[in-house]
């Protein structure tokens, strides 16, 4: 067993990692990885190349936010709102943004595998180039955003919306797309290898896998 003085200096060290919005400057390049930010206000602000990983975001605000390069791999989003903010080659790799609001915002060639986005709403985004792989969208929404290019596969789509968005090159290979929707979507050139597409409202059925389909 641990004398007591030696778990109290085990606790403050710990504590001393985390960062506060006090201590984090929330300039380009600043490191304010694993901090404590739930509900701050960091609308317009550039924040280019920051790290962010794993902070605590939820209900953020970060409208029109310049995010360009930033590191928030495994950050935690929910709630959050990101509308119009600049997420180019942004790492968002296994973080949460559940329930966000990512309207409108620039993700070229953001990087979001393995992230979760159930319930988001990516309404008129352009994610041309964007790297979704094994991304959670259940119930997320697409509508009329730019997915050229895109890379979604095994994703989960269950109840997405992807009506009227651009999907020209796309990747869903191995994808779920159960429930979604994608009336008025431009497929050209997207593929569709091994997706499967019950209950699907504008799918191209004729490529549907088997229920119980394995990767």
């Amino acid at each position: 067993m641990k004398p007591l003085s030696a778990s109290i200096l085990l606790f403050s060290s710990c504590i001393s990692l985390i960062a506060f919005a006090e201590d984090c400057p929330f300039t380009p390049n600043a490191d304010c990885a694993n901090g404590q930010f739930e509900s701050i206000k960091l609308a317009g602000k550039d924040l280019r190349y920051i790290n962010l990983s794993g902070a605590d975001l939820r209900n953020a605000d970060l409208r029109h936010t310049d995010l360009r390069g930033a590191n928030l791999q495994g950050a935690d989003l929910r709630h959050a709102k990101l509308t119009r903010a600049n997420l180019e080659k942004t790492n968002l790799r296994g973080a949460k943004l559940d329930h966000a609001n990512l309207q409108s915002t620039s993700a070229w060639a953001m990087f979001g595998q393995g992230a979760s986005f159930k319930h988001a709403q990516l309404d008129g985004a352009d994610l041309t180039f964007a790297r979704l792989t094994q991304g959670k969208f259940e119930n997320a929404s697409f509508y009329a955003a730019n997915l050229e290019m895109a890379w979604l596969t095994k994703a989960d789509l269950v109840g997405a919306n992807f009506e009227d968005a651009n999907l020209q090159e796309a990747k869903f290979n191995n994808a779920n797309l159960e429930n979604a929707k994608f009336n008025g979507a431009i497929f050209r050139f997207a593929t569709f290898q091994n997706t499967y597409m019950d209950g699907c409202d504008g799918c191209p059925h004729d490529w549907m896998i088997p229920k119980n389909y394995t990767d």
